[in-house]
């Protein structure tokens, strides 16, 4: 399993471990994971200058607000292409990945149009201040459909949380994974580890055998 999954530690691979019906003690487990030397290098803490951060707002029901980004990525012979990524805010549901090398504001309109009919329109969709974002198609569109974008301060992606925390995760656990051939590579990929992250994943707050992940 850790050769399946390199960038999940012990406790991630322990709560899989246990979800699979595995009952081993952790302690056990444990000694055999750091005899094997399977255990990952923790990062030192840099020191910060201290932050006073407000609390990011979390909507108390699915569509209420969806965070929105893209990335951006290459090919192993060349060539770039973008993830555009929607997430919902109130259960950190992965709604679509979108790939292409290139990313206008009429393909984010599609996006959220298949999306919208699937299940509907949010009431807010957070974006940063990316051109696909402040294109008349797409600013338009959200206007016609009764969605009110709420755009982040410059240079603070804090404000977008979320949705930058499940860019980290795509990067560790699918981009920087890979050694990508094609866009179809990508998208298949791409697709089945998005199904994983809504279905399988364990989440921090979830306890097995009075362990909190």
């Amino acid at each position: 399993m850790a050769a399946e999954k390199p960038v999940l530690g012990f406790w991630k691979l322990y709560c899989r471990l246990r979800r699979a019906g595995h009952r081993w003690n952790h302690k056990r487990l444990h000694r055999v994971y750091r005899d094997l030397r399977l255990y990952k290098r923790r990062r030192r803490k840099q020191r910060v200058a201290t932050r006073y951060p407000q609390p990011l707002s979390e909507p108390l029901l699915p569509n209420q607000v969806w965070s929105a980004d893209s990335m951006s990525n290459a090919l192993y012979r060349g060539g770039r292409f973008r993830n555009f990524n929607v997430l919902d805010d109130c259960n950190r549901e992965a709604l679509a990945i979108e790939i292409h090398t290139s990313l206008t504001s009429m393909r984010l309109v599609r996006v959220f149009e298949q999306l919208g009919a699937e299940r509907g329109l949010p009431e807010v969709p957070r974006t940063d201040n990316g051109p696909e974002f402040l294109g008349a198609e797409f600013t338009e569109w959200c206007d016609a459909h009764g969605t009110q974008i709420n755009y982040i301060g410059p240079g603070k992606p804090n404000q977008n949380a979320y949705i930058e925390r499940f860019n980290r995760s795509c990067r560790t656990k699918v981009l920087d994974l890979y050694l990508f051939m094609s866009l179809d590579e990508v998208r298949e990929i791409t697709w089945n580890w998005m199904h994983e992250y809504n279905e399988e994943r364990s989440h921090r707050s979830s306890t097995v055998g009075g362990v909190t992940f």
